[in-house]
């Protein structure tokens, strides 16, 4: 409302989302209210009697919801107990005046057709209870733009009867055994029941569900299963025990109960579009997946969706007590051509099944020489790092024959030499001398722990009579040279993985194969899927006005390009900068000097202006500073002073990878408020030019500067979706996990924003640490909030549009994300009066397995089988969902192995894009990533976000943290969420995190 408000018009007082409430009861509007929270009533206009007006209390979000509240706007009020309902006097308004209801509208109605919304009571219902919370459906039959490429896609046809019935019953073993010995006993079960189970051949998960194409004569059965499982007793007292063999059958009782019955017509509907919003039956669908992978799983190993064996070329030493195992990975899909099933080749690290002595001699480098030192034994340090690698793992014992297997909890405090127990009759016997009177083994490595296999009580075994069990899934951190190997183990060309997919599909463990699909009238086809693709034109470019080439259109066949004789669109001025380095030998450090005239050169070439001369001589620290946090905070300082605390760029070198990488870079963003850029002295020596221009590159961008634009903007190249004077921000969500193997650390979320218009191509990042494993992000209305607040600031407009790419999400986890998060992007919204962008919300997936494929029969002339699919490759058809909005585009050349294309699945899309021009945009955007010149495989906001998340995840690997396992650290609590340090404010704003 604008100017003098009308004689006869109110505002409702105290609107719950337009006013704050105080602690004594009043309103103030809030930081962003453009109008008066209750406006004076004119003296002329005569009052009838007062009546009584019940106030109701504040609204809250619904608990599924939980946004978190803005603590520069609640901070005050969170402390204070929920106000309840309040009674106030109000004159009642006259007739004839008209009741203004601001818009309160967390979530309108969400249909496309009706954005604008309906005003809603306090009482919001949660975004879960609306049933038009589905995901978009595809706008059109796909996209048209680009010319057609034959292509061969490795989803393989499966055809079902939906007739056939499924009888799903619920299986319970006593004692529970692991999965190897359940199945074991299903195999045993079968055999043995054939005439009970009406000779059927049911298929088993390995935990609960069993499967069966026929009916069991009883909807209720018990069976007694006896296996030849030798069983170990303990001897024990309080000072700790041993196994003592003691050889029998071991019998389970096995109760099976029909559950229910299951056919394929909801799945049949589901995949002919004939029901509208029709669910996935998963309950069919996981049973038809356990069905086609069950001959597969009595002959490899299974680790989650995919197995493995050694048929396909054997376990691969790749070091450190670790070996590469080939596999194939299949998984059952809804497409467009009906039920697909989607294998491909796999390589995954598993644990070498060797001695445990051995085991440490590969894994700890200390302990290389210990079949030779048979006396040594383990101090501080070492014996944590023996620990560490050895925890979890599961082993077997060699001194006796047996089928037992333990799981590895800990190390005794004591020695083997030293530890004793008492047996049956109470005399106590050394652990030595009982393995040598019972076994007759003299213990070697009596100076070791044992191993301590029971959680909740003391049981020992040594070291030497153990054994690591085959099949292990190693969860460590693969070092350098054995993350290559294993690379260079699943790096196969295009035509080599086409082959070595169809030979599975052709194997005898292959879900094509065996007796199980047929019996459940499933009909897999052994062929590759064939579709036809699109390759989108590549866009125009704008470089800089300094150079002799200012626009480029990238028309090789791996579309890169290169900067010679030109400029960068936007170059930064480093006036202020510092050279560090830490370590490297005489010879090396004495390549410095040059080093600065030759970078400084490179990026006068670009069009970016580098002091020739840093502010202080370059400073040459020990490789041993890194490991040391607060001399390293000093030093850093001191360069920061030495620039009267305007250091714009320090730059690293390092004589190696130093874990206080981590370190430097929380101390200089979060501390001192500086941008760094770190290089290894490998790079100095050869000075190439390519190298010069990339590090030019990222320090640009790092600095402010934009390395490349769209020739075309986004309103030229898509004028219905954008335009000028109605700017759009893209941004990218991603969330980072600890390692696999810890259990205490907090999960790492990072939001990106463009900061720009229409180049849209400058991103600054707002990052926040959150519960251990969490994938839905906790604080996202909060970050969102301020980088509208940031946009607003640098554009002067709010965003008519937001376009959110969220990373990392799993197809089992879309409708929990779309129901969270749009919520708390639209809540963010709500800080801006009467703003209500418009949002499309798309999920990007790169761990997929789907692989796209040259189709050589109908391949034209230049194209042959073994060649990578080109940039720009785009499928919408045959292999895509089988109603909503999805794709597969390859943006990038593949140089090594095959390439990925990256999956695009549009939740919600209130700007109603259309196929070609939501695929074109994304392209194109992948051409205007900073830190290289040709495109890459992720849209930008997304690219940016998975590094400011990992760049969140190194400010909490701290060198002199304390790292807690479970055997450290108490969980009775909830874990604490650490918080990752503020950055600074200079470095805020700029992209530090590229």
């Amino acid at each position: 409302m604008e100017g003098r408000p009308h004689p006869t018009k109110l505002v409702e007082l105290c609107n719950p989302h337009q006013l704050t409430h105080l602690q004594d009861g009043s309103c103030h509007s809030r930081k962003y209210q453009a109008y008066p929270a209750l406006l004076p009533l004119p003296l002329p206009l005569p009052l009838p009697p007062p009546v009584l007006l019940h106030i109701p209390p504040i609204c809250t979000l619904p608990h599924s919801i939980n946004p978190k509240p803005r603590a520069h706007i609640h901070r005050a009020w969170r402390k204070e107990k929920p106000l309840e309902a309040q009674v106030a006097v109000l004159p009642l308004p006259p007739a004839d005046i008209k009741l203004i209801r601001p818009q309160t509208d967390l979530m309108p109605e969400i249909k496309i057709s009706d954005m604008g919304g309906k005003c809603v009571d306090c009482h919001l219902k949660p975004v879960a209870d609306q049933q038009a919370l589905v995901a978009t459906r595809r706008p059109d039959a796909g996209g048209a733009e680009g010319p057609v490429i034959h292509l061969l896609a490795n989803h393989f046809l499966v055809r079902f009867d939906p007739l056939q019935k499924i009888y799903h019953y619920d299986v319970n073993i006593s004692p529970r055994p692991s999965k190897e010995i359940a199945r074991m006993i299903k195999r045993k079960l079968v055999e043995d029941n054939s005439d009970i189970l009406s000779g059927a051949l049911p298929v088993f998960d390995g935990r609960k569900n069993l499967y069966s194409p026929v009916e069991f004569q009883e909807h209720k059965l018990e069976f007694f299963i006896s296996l030849p499982i030798p069983v170990t007793k303990h001897v024990r007292d309080e000072g700790g025990s041993v196994l003592l063999e003691n050889k029998k059958s071991k019998l389970f009782r096995v109760n099976i109960r029909l559950a229910s019955k299951l056919n394929g017509e909801e799945l049949s509907k589901f995949l002919k579009e004939e029901e509208d919003g029709a669910s996935l039956p998963q309950d069919y669908l996981h049973a038809l997946d356990v069905v086609l992978r069950e001959n597969a799983t009595e002959n490899c190993i299974q680790m989650e969706r995919s197995l493995y064996s050694n048929t396909m070329g054997g376990a691969k030493d790749i070091g450190g007590g670790v070996v590469g195992m080939r596999g194939f990975f299949q998984s059952l899909r809804p497409t467009k051509q009906g039920l697909s099933l989607n294998v491909d080749f796999c390589v995954t690290a598993f644990h070498e099944s060797i001695g445990i002595i051995p085991y440490l001699q590969k894994r700890c480098d200390f302990l290389r020489d210990l079949s030779h030192k048979k006396t040594r034994g383990l101090i501080g340090e070492e014996k944590r790092e023996v620990e560490k690698a050895l925890k979890n793992i599961r082993i077997f014992v060699c001194h006796r024959e047996t089928d037992q297997r333990y799981r590895v909890y800990s190390l005794t405090d004591e020695v083997t030499e030293n530890l004793k127990f008492r047996d049956r009759d109470g005399k106590y016997l050394m652990l030595v001398d009982y393995f040598k009177d019972q076994y007759n083994h003299d213990i070697q490595f009596r100076n070791l722990p044992c191993l301590q296999i029971s959680k909740s009580k003391p049981c020992y075994l040594p070291m030497e009579l153990c054994m690591v069990c085959e099949g292990q899934k190693f969860l460590g951190k693969l070092s350098d040279e054995q993350a290559s190997r294993i690379l260079k183990m699943g790096c196969q060309r295009p035509g080599e993985r086409k082959d070595m997919i169809n030979g599975v599909m052709g194997g005898r463990v292959g879900p094509a194969s065996g007796l199980y699909a047929a019996q459940f009238q499933l009909q897999v086809s052994r062929e590759m899927t064939q579709l036809c693709g699109r390759v989108l034109e590549p866009p125009k470019l704008k470089l800089g006005d300094g150079g002799q080439v200012r626009d480029i259109t990238p028309s090789r066949y791996d579309r890169q390009w290169n900067l010679l004789d030109s400029h960068v669109a936007e170059g930064s001025h480093i006036r202020r900068w510092a050279l560090i380095s830490f370590g490297g030998t005489p010879e090396q450090r004495s390549c410095i000097p040059k080093f600065i005239s030759q970078l400084s050169y490179r990026c006068e070439q670009l069009g970016i202006f580098l002091n020739k001369k840093t502010i202080v001589n370059p400073s040459f620290e020990q490789i041993q500073v890194l490991n040391n946090v607060s001399a390293l905070e000093n030093k850093l300082k001191k360069l920061h002073e030495a620039a009267s605390g305007n250091l714009q760029l320090v730059i690293c070198i390092m004589e190696k990878k130093h874990r206080g990488y981590a370190d430097l870079k929380r101390i200089a963003e979060t501390v001192i408020g500086v941008i760094s850029q770190c290089c290894l002295y490998s790079n100095l020596t050869k000075l190439s030019s390519q190298f010069l221009a990339n590090l030019s590159l990222k320090i640009n961008a790092k600095l402010g500067g934009c390395n490349v634009v769209l020739y075309n903007t986004l309103p030229c190249q898509l004028p219905r979706i954008f335009s000028d004077d109605e700017p759009a921000i893209f941004m990218g969500a991603d969330v980072t996990h600890p390692h696999p193997l810890d259990d205490v650390s907090p999960s790492v979320a990072a939001v990106v924003g463009s900061m720009n218009w229409p180049a849209a191509n400058k991103y600054i990042s707002r990052m926040r640490s959150q519960t251990h494993r969490q994938e839905i992000i906790e604080d996202l209305e909060a970050m969102v909030g301020e980088l509208i607040e940031e946009f607003l600031f640098a554009v002067k407009k709010l965003p008519k549009r937001i376009i959110f790419f969220r990373d990392g999400v799993s197809e089992t986890m879309f409708h929990k994300v779309l129901k969270e998060e749009l919520q708390a992007i639209r809540v963010a919204c709500l800080r801006f009066f009467n703003y209500k962008p418009t949002i499309t919300f798309l999920v990007v997936q790169k761990r997929h397995h789907t692989r796209l494929f040259f189709n050589e029969k109908k391949a034209s002339y230049g194209q042959f089988s073994d060649e990578n699919i080109p940039p720009g490759t785009v499928v919408d058809t045959v292999i895509t969902h089988p109603r909503e909005f999805d794709f597969y585009l390859c943006s990038h050349w593949g140089m090594k192995g095959t390439s990925r294309p990256t999956h695009y699945h549009v939740l919600w899309d209130e700007n109603q894009f259309k196929s070609d021009e939501v695929q074109k945009l994304i392209h194109n955007l992948c051409y205007t990533f900073v830190r290289c010149t040709k495109p890459v495989s992720l849209a930008p906001p997304a690219y940016y976000a998975h590094l400011a998340a990992y760049r969140g995840r190194l400010y909490l690997d701290r060198s002199d943290s304390t790292t807690f396992t479970r055997s450290t650290l108490s969980r009775a609590g909830p874990l604490q969420t650490a918080p990752l340090p503020k950055l600074r404010d200079n470095v805020k704003k700029l992209m530090f995190y590229c």
